[in-house]
């Protein structure tokens, strides 16, 4: 990798390719907030599902939106919350923005025969994923079959399944893998699969 290296070690790069990335064989992003930014009121996504639990008149364990869709299976509404919170997700992830490291992604695609294959582990339903990523053309800078939200395994970040298997699909080791992320829940989804993790701030 050319460029220069920062105080933290980092490599930095003129030329569209991502920092710090040798020596991973794969490399999975989380989307919102890392790659791009979902137009998505989330206090109203919550809103939104205290009115799924009111509608079958269930008392909420929470307020917190990600507490209530995990509580929901228990409570027999797991597909209704899941709909409720989905459907704003799709619309925000049409109007979303561009982040820079997504746009470092986009600018470097046609490079990536030099750079460690991509995907994309979620806590948004896969639908929203595949919809940002089409939207702002980052499917040729990303693996498209390693594309992982929280619907499509059995579990969601920060249990560590849904990162595992977008490693798997990029067809490299746990260990030999990086996870990019913003929030603590993907650090925590990191560590729990033995994978390593970055702070996206540190790689733009």
């Amino acid at each position: 990798m050319t460029g220069d290296t920062g105080s933290d070690g980092a490599a930095s790069s003129a030329d569209g390719a991502v920092p710090g990335l040798a020596g991973y064989d794969a490399v999975v992003y989380d989307l919102d907030g890392t790659l791009v930014e979902l137009a998505v009121d989330w206090g109203t996504v919550a809103s939104s599902v205290l009115d799924v639990y009111a509608k079958h008149a269930i008392k909420p364990p929470t307020k917190e939106l990600w507490g209530l869709l995990e509580a929901a299976d228990e409570y027999g509404i797991g597909d209704p919350v899941e709909g409720a919170i989905a459907l704003h997700e799709r619309a925000g992830a049409r109007d979303s923005t561009l982040l820079p490291l997504g746009a470092r992604l986009v600018e470097g695609a046609d490079d990536r025969g030099r750079t460690p294959p991509a995907g994309v582990c979620s806590l948004n339903c896969e639908e929203a994923c595949r919809i940002a990523v089409e939207a702002h053309g980052l499917g040729d800078a990303l693996d498209t079959d390693a594309i992982v939200g929280r619907d499509t395994v059995g579990s969601h970040k920060p249990e560590p399944e849904s990162l595992l298997a977008a490693v798997d699909r990029l067809g490299a080791a746990p260990e030999d893998a990086l996870f990019v992320g913003d929030s603590p829940r993907d650090e925590a989804a990191a560590e729990r699969a033995g994978v390593a993790f970055a702070w996206v701030a540190d790689l733009i």
